[in-house]
């Protein structure tokens, strides 16, 4: 898989952003702010994460997500892996990264990664999202803020 940030001529890949993230109205406010980068395979866009400044010397990844049929082969971590690479290249000093409290493979994930725990952002998804969003049988409430030193 190749990954490169996605082309100012490029539309971003909105389904798979949305998979991540069901609110255009945010994802597209991001996206503003932030960098997309995209992980293709055979001139496909498969993947994609959303690196977001967000306090001095500070980065977020805001979104990531791989198609699904692509799933359970690494590609996450990859993209994972590949936005701490980047942030380190661009000079910031931390990284943090936030999921959903049902989110049981992200947050394993994560950590995996190198992120550790630093708080639960409580009623995030009840007070940013017009509808319920359900994950794993349970519904998405708290967001678990994640980060690490770079």
């Amino acid at each position: 898989m190749e990954i490169r940030k996605l082309l100012a001529t490029e539309q971003p890949p909105m389904e798979l952003l949305l998979s991540a993230d069901p609110s255009a109205l945010l994802v597209e406010e991001y996206l503003k702010r932030g960098e997309c980068w995209v992980g293709i395979i055979d001139k496909e866009i498969i993947a994609e994460y959303v690196l977001l400044p967000t306090r001095p010397e500070t980065v977020e990844i805001v979104n990531v997500a791989v198609d699904d049929t692509h799933q359970g082969q690494g590609l996450g971590k990859k993209m994972v892996i590949h936005a701490i690479k980047q942030a380190k290249q661009l000079g910031y000093k931390t990284i943090e990264i936030g999921t959903g409290n049902s989110g049981v493979s992200q947050l394993a994930l994560y950590q995996k990664c190198g992120f550790r725990m630093t708080g639960i952002d409580r009623d995030f998804f009840i007070r940013h999202y017009t509808e319920a969003i359900f994950e794993n049988g349970i519904q998405v409430v708290d967001m678990v803020r994640l980060s690490q030193d770079l």
